[in-house]
């Protein structure tokens, strides 16, 4: 992503619950890049920036989006858990939604590598793709919501600075 200035800096380990919102804010902007050149598909061939754009995100997803999940369910929610068993019935919700976001992105993958090596995608694929794109933002978008008004929050009431520390620590470890 490029950098831009005057914009605040990126959440560090000492912020595990900054990094993920930081986190969303890189998958809201590399959603848009997929939902955006999903919407111009028609029946070309992708241009060199379209096709530098969506290696990046998908890529992206790859990378970061699945370190983000492991953050979130194996740091986060475990200790959420364990401060109030059966009482975050959100969490539930939230794990299902990453099940449901990997097969979505796992089919947008296939399909952009497809557009990407034939040169161009059937009208079928155009339509599953532009279904797919726009559900993954829908998905996302409500995920988001959840985790950043109800979730984070009860974290950061919920969990004392030492558990937190250990989180970024986690967070380090994954990315080492």
């Amino acid at each position: 992503m490029a950098i831009q200035i005057g914009a605040k800096p990126d959440s560090g380990f000492d912020d595990p619950i900054g990094m993920l919102k930081d986190c969303h804010r890189r998958i809201e902007h590399f959603l848009d890049i997929l939902c955006l050149v999903a919407e111009r598909a028609d029946t070309r061939s992708l241009t060199g920036e379209e096709r530098s754009a969506v290696q990046a995100a998908l890529q992206y997803f790859y990378v970061g989006g699945e370190r983000h999940t492991a953050d979130e369910e194996e740091s986060l929610f475990p200790r959420l858990r364990g401060k109030r068993p059966g009482g975050m019935e959100e969490i539930s919700r939230l794990e299902s939604d990453h099940h449901l976001a990997a097969d979505l992105h796992e089919s947008v993958d296939r399909l952009y590598t497809t557009w990407s090596s034939a040169g161009a995608l059937r009208e079928d694929e155009q339509q599953r793709l532009l279904s797919q794109t726009r559900r993954l933002k829908q998905l996302y978008a409500e995920h988001i919501q959840v985790e950043e008004k109800i979730v984070f929050p009860h974290a950061l009431q919920m969990l004392d600075s030492q558990t937190i520390a250990a989180m970024g620590q986690e967070f380090r470890s994954r990315r080492s």
